[in-house]
């Protein structure tokens, strides 16, 4: 068998055993979300809200407490003293009750470092893809660490 037959039935051997399987798709989460309030950075809340909007029935309904925070800050400058490198930190922190007894309460921060772009149109619009993604991963984070607790 020569090298290229080796690493095709190496490869199919791999791709056929991988069990990947996305943790809340298609799960029957058995509670619900009620957004108790929701304070801080309005884009932030935005995201969050649409996220835990598909989450409002089930068996047992869980009131929702964020508090969210948005900083960008430089990291590094050039020689001439311009920004060259910024980091974006998203930070919730969350309260969850049921019955009014709180069953998680904690904070979530996400960084992510990019470097500078000349275009300030550009450079807004990779800023807000940054904050959806950061804040995204939040949300899965918020969701399993509940599935968690109910499992």
């Amino acid at each position: 068998m020569n090298k290229v037959s080796k690493i095709i039935i190496i490869f199919l051997l791999l791709l056929n055993n991988c069990s990947y399987k996305p943790i809340l798709i298609n799960q029957n989460l058995k509670f619900g979300l009620n957004i108790k309030s929701l304070e801080g950075n309005k884009q932030v809340n935005s995201i969050l809200k649409n996220k835990f909007r598909n989450y409002g029935e089930g068996d047992k309904i869980l009131d929702l407490s964020l508090e969210t925070s948005k900083e960008r800050k430089v990291v590094s400058k050039n020689s001439k003293g311009d920004p060259s490198i910024f980091e974006i930190t998203v930070n919730v922190k969350i309260k969850i009750e049921d019955n009014k007894k709180i069953i998680i309460k904690e904070e979530i921060i996400k960084k992510s470092t990019y470097d500078n772009i000349s275009d300030k149109f550009e450079l807004d619009k990779f800023e807000e893809i940054i904050i959806k993604n950061l804040t995204e991963n939040i949300s899965n984070n918020i969701l399993l660490s509940i599935s968690n607790i109910n499992n």
